[in-house]
């Protein structure tokens, strides 16, 4: 079993949301959603994939646009079937990636809407991993690339099996029809790919600006903690500015003020993480908050911004310690 993210947590202790599609308490779960995510692990054998039939987009057919799906006709295949709508060129999506995407999602003889996010306006960032998503899903968006808009048709044994999912409305009989937009896809070894900028105070902590997705090193000095946060760019990227209340995947290292010890970090977990700025300590909500997507992100936490005296149980983090991060912000969702 992965190790679950630390500093991910609401003062109240550590209520860990961690990484995408995990359980109920997921910060993933952002949206809420329930149709990607599977009830249990599959232990179906790989699907034949076919490309048909489907039913016919009726309007919104741009990508990135809420899509209207007409009501299936007559049986849907026992197979997969999967058909490119909209051919992206973006990166090539892998197994165990994480997809940032928008979805729609209905029942295939009723055309019954159970899902969507485009209504929400937050794109779901969830990996291509048995147990993480239903298994249609997996294997549909498999070498596909970003930018496309792909349908698909999941039979009950690669969608819910014969449970169904019963707080979505789906029957263990129910074939499921998605259309998916690919925004961007990310794994274990992604960074942030901005512009360097200058680290001058010699009483921050220096961070290392590799894009390798190796963790980058942090050196903290040996001067006092400053006693309010700071939020400095290591590298500037380009994408959309994060606002307040949004969610986030990102790659991050945590090391303590004194002594410089490394405390949590995605690389050495290997496991992006995803997370509303809602959840999470209040130093990472603040510091986050207006930076651009692409970035690498200095973040010094003061205690009243971080755990105070309540730090998590097991976490290596005395009461009242001075948090120290490198963020890199992978996608806005």
């Amino acid at each position: 079993m992965r190790r679950r993210s630390l500093l991910i947590s609401v003062p109240a202790g550590l209520a860990t949301l961690a990484a995408c599609g995990d359980d109920k308490s997921d910060s993933s779960k952002a949206s809420d959603s329930p149709s990607p995510s599977p009830s249990g692990p599959s232990a179906a054998p790989p699907p034949k994939i076919v490309d048909g039939p489907l039913p016919a987009v009726t309007a919104g057919t741009k990508f990135d646009e809420k899509p209207t799906v007409a009501k299936g006709s007559g049986e849907p295949s026992k197979q997969l079937a999967v058909k490119t709508l909209i051919a992206g060129s973006g990166k090539t999506v892998a197994e165990n990636d994480f997809v940032v995407a928008h979805y729609l999602g209905q029942v295939w003889n009723t055309a019954k809407v159970f899902d969507n996010s485009y209504d929400r306006k937050a794109r779901l960032a969830i990996q291509l991993t048995q147990g993480q998503i239903i298994d249609g899903w997996r294997y549909a968006l498999a070498g596909k690339k970003a930018g496309s808009r792909i349908e698909m048709a999941v039979p009950p044994t690669w969608g819910y099996g014969s449970q169904g999912n019963p707080q979505a409305g789906i029957k263990g009989t129910d074939t499921l029809v998605f259309v998916v937009d690919v925004q961007d896809t990310f794994n274990a070894t992604s960074s942030a790919k901005g512009k360097e900028v200058p680290q001058d105070n010699a009483d921050l902590p220096k961070v290392g600006t590799n894009t390798d997705g190796k963790a980058p090193s942090i050196e903290v000095p040996k001067a006092a903690a400053p006693k309010k946060l700071v939020a400095e760019y290591v590298l500037e990227g380009d994408g959309e500015e994060v606002a307040a209340g949004n969610s986030v995947l990102v790659q991050y290292k945590g090391v303590l003020w004194d002594g410089g010890k490394e405390f949590d970090s995605s690389y050495a977990n290997k496991q992006l993480v995803s997370f509303s700025l809602q959840q999470v300590v209040k130093g990472w909500a603040q510091g986050l908050t207006g930076k651009k997507v692409g970035s690498r992100v200095l973040i010094v936490i003061p205690p009243e911004l971080g755990y105070g005296d309540n730090p998590p149980q097991g976490s290596g983090i005395k009461k009242d310690s001075t948090l120290v991060f490198s963020v890199d912000i992978l996608a806005k969702l």
